[in-house]
């Protein structure tokens, strides 16, 4: 196998000099600072409040440039720069109707990119220039390495004023003054983590993958939502049912019918005829909008009835879930209109339900399974929605380490003295982060062999999303039906797993990490449960060593955001709020300065040695050793032979 790994390297590095000069970019590598890293979670949907905390690097830009420019700059300039740095769209608008005349056009470009580049000069003198140059944008490269040495790169000044001259004359200088300040946000931040949930609730779950692919190194851990989703695009009926569900709820059917083409007029169909006289009030959107809200609240109605119809005939098909509590169709008395919960009766408040028959209740009438049939058409074979999905499945996974941090997206299902609940996936007993691995080749396996993806495969999608078991919940049910259904608000509590107490305890987390490869001073990073700070709730766990970063970035929680920081000198929370609009934020130069809480400060500022990455660039070093000893001894010839 070696000698096949140094006849790859070989192609890269066909000498040994080649080879010893990135042997020492690298050992030079391991003695940078660490890079920084961001981690957030629970996005919802909130594709304008993600951009917000990307392009602001989460707080991180402004300390630096307060540092470079704050003697520099007037008040109004430096509210300006940020502005470029932050909303370049939005900005750069305003100017294009400001700046009428080339001259006054030229003397800002070359004033913002000058200011943009003496940042970057700072921002590129702990990074490799192999890197650096990964980062810069390929469309102005060459005008990006002129401002990256300029004054004193050798060039005249007169060439680097003729390029933009030419530039401003046809009107492209703006769009390097754009590239520029993306360039300055992907130095800032060397990886961005998801800890899970991209959509539901929020307006466009599309809108948020196409922003998070257009950044240069995204990472995402898998949480409840986005299996939903993906597990609907594979062809899950009953997830397809929820997807909508939730959509409908919400009132975000722009996302579904303008974000990926997917069509609604079968469920709109079923809606207005099986339900046609129904006043669906315990349906009704949660948001106002165009359509008519009746429609909507019935087709609303529809979607639930088949998602639970369907969640019932999964359940049956599996009853190792040991779900049957929750085969809820079954437990309704149909003459007297109530519902037997854990043995306790409980009047149904809507007992409208003319599309189930009381003696096979999860079995679909022929309207539903029209629907569901075009449904199902609709969402497996939406380019756009595939397109989306498979990038979830292929960026994705169920947990990482990244430096100290143990990510992943809501628990680990533990009895009530800590220890692990077994889950059997695959016919093998898995429990604690054996679960994460199993789960990983499950989800990965079923989008290789998309349209041909298995039943059992599909319906793990739906158990992640709502199994008492499942790493992604933690939960002991989903009260959806109890939430429509019965008035009893006692009924529509959720009781956590034990997790979510024994998370406060240093020692049970202490042990998490070390079973994550995490030997001393590992952190729990979750996301999935939204912090209550009105009351009084944490982000920080009662043992200090675990957070969890859901900040309510969803409308329908809260208008906040959490960033974890993980930098060289330590680890930060960000918390935002208030999310301001783009074009507001730039007309009334407003900056909204996230809270910073220092969790953990280091005693001296990590390098790239000290991390996870440092372990991959110590083990390049020693197969590039080995190559320079294959040559030394003549078992490989240089030049490639």
């Amino acid at each position: 196998m070696s000698e096949w790994i140094h006849r790859v390297l070989a192609e890269r590095f066909p000498t040994i000099e080649s080879a010893v000069s990135e042997i020492a970019a690298l050992k030079a590598q391991l003695v940078l600072p660490k890079g920084v890293i961001h981690v957030i979670s629970d996005i919802h949907g909130e594709a304008k409040k993600l951009r917000h905390v990307i392009n602001n690097a989460s707080g991180r830009l402004r300390p630096l440039v307060e540092e470079l420019f704050s003697e520099k700059l007037s008040d109004d300039e430096f509210r300006e720069f940020l502005n470029v740095l932050y909303y370049p769209a939005e900005i750069l608008q305003l100017k294009e109707d400001e700046l009428k005349d080339d001259a006054a056009r030229n003397a800002w470009v070359m004033k913002t990119l000058t200011r943009q580049f003496e940042l970057i000069r700072v921002m590129i003198r702990e990074r490799r220039r192999k890197t650096v140059k990964l980062l810069a944008p390929k469309e102005h490269r060459e005008l990006f390495e002129v401002l990256l040495n300029y004054p004193a790169g050798g060039h005249a000044s007169v060439f680097l004023e003729v390029q933009l001259e030419e530039m401003v004359r046809r009107r492209l200088a703006f769009s390097a003054i754009r590239s520029a300040s993306r360039f300055i946000r992907n130095l800032t931040v060397e990886e961005t983590i998801v800890a899970g949930d991209l959509g539901d609730r929020g307006p466009r779950l599309d809108r948020v993958v196409d922003y998070l692919q257009r950044q240069p190194n995204v990472s995402l851990i898998w949480g409840n939502h986005d299996v939903a989703w993906m597990g609907a695009c594979l062809g899950n009926e009953s997830l397809i049912a929820l997807v909508l569900r939730i959509s409908l709820r919400y009132r975000r059917l722009y996302q579904l019918e303008e974000g990926y083409g997917l069509l609604t007029k079968a469920l709109e169909l079923l809606a207005e005829t099986a339900y046609a006289d129904d006043p669906a009030e315990h349906f009704m959107s949660k948001r106002e909008g165009e359509r008519d809200p009746l429609l909507i609240a019935r087709m609303h109605k529809a979607a639930a009835i088949l998602e639970f119809k369907l969640e019932g005939q999964m359940i049956e098909r599996h009853p190792e879930w040991q779900m049957d509590d929750r085969n809820l169709l079954r437990k309704i008395d149909f003459e007297q209109s109530t519902v037997d919960l854990g043995g306790e009766i409980h009047p149904l408040r809507d007992s409208f339900l003319p599309t189930i028959d009381p003696a096979d209740p999860n079995r679909l009438s022929e309207e539903e399974q029209q629907c569901i049939d075009r449904l199902k058409e609709s969402f497996t074979t939406s380019p756009r929605l595939w397109q989306h999905t498979k990038w979830m499945a292929e960026r994705g996974c169920m947990a990482m380490v990244r430096d100290r941090a143990v990510i992943f997206h809501a628990c680990l299902a533990v009895d009530e003295d800590g220890g692990y609940l077994p889950l059997e996936i695959d016919g093998e007993e898995c429990r604690g982060p054996e679960q994460f691995e199993a789960l990983n080749r499950l989800i990965k396996r079923a989008f290789r062999a998309g349209a041909q993806a298995t039943e059992e495969d599909l319906d793990w999608f739906y158990y992640l999303w709502a199994g008492p078991k499942s790493p992604l919940f933690g939960k002991d049910r989903m009260a959806t039906f109890e939430t429509y259904f019965v008035a009893d608000k006692s009924t529509h509590k959720e009781t956590k797993n034990p997790w979510f107490r024994w998370i406060h305890d240093f020692g049970f987390c202490n042990r998490i990490c070390k079973q994550m490869g995490v030997e001393e001073g590992g952190i729990i990073v979750n996301g999935h449960v939204p912090v209550r700070v009105e009351k009084g709730e944490s982000p920080l766990k009662g043992g200090g060593n675990a957070v969890t970063i859901d900040g309510a970035f969803s409308e329908a929680y809260g208008d906040r955001g959490y960033t974890l920081i993980l930098g060289p000198e330590g680890e930060v929370l960000a918390e935002h709020h208030a999310f301001p609009d783009p074009v507001a934020a730039v007309r009334e130069g407003g900056d909204l300065i996230p809270k910073m809480t220092l969790l953990r400060g280091y005693e001296r500022p990590r390098q790239v040695g000290d991390t996870e990455q440092g372990d991959g660039i110590r083990a390049r070093i020693r197969a590039l050793e080995e190559l320079v000893e294959a040559y030394e001894n003549g078992d490989l010839q240089e030049g490639g032979s």
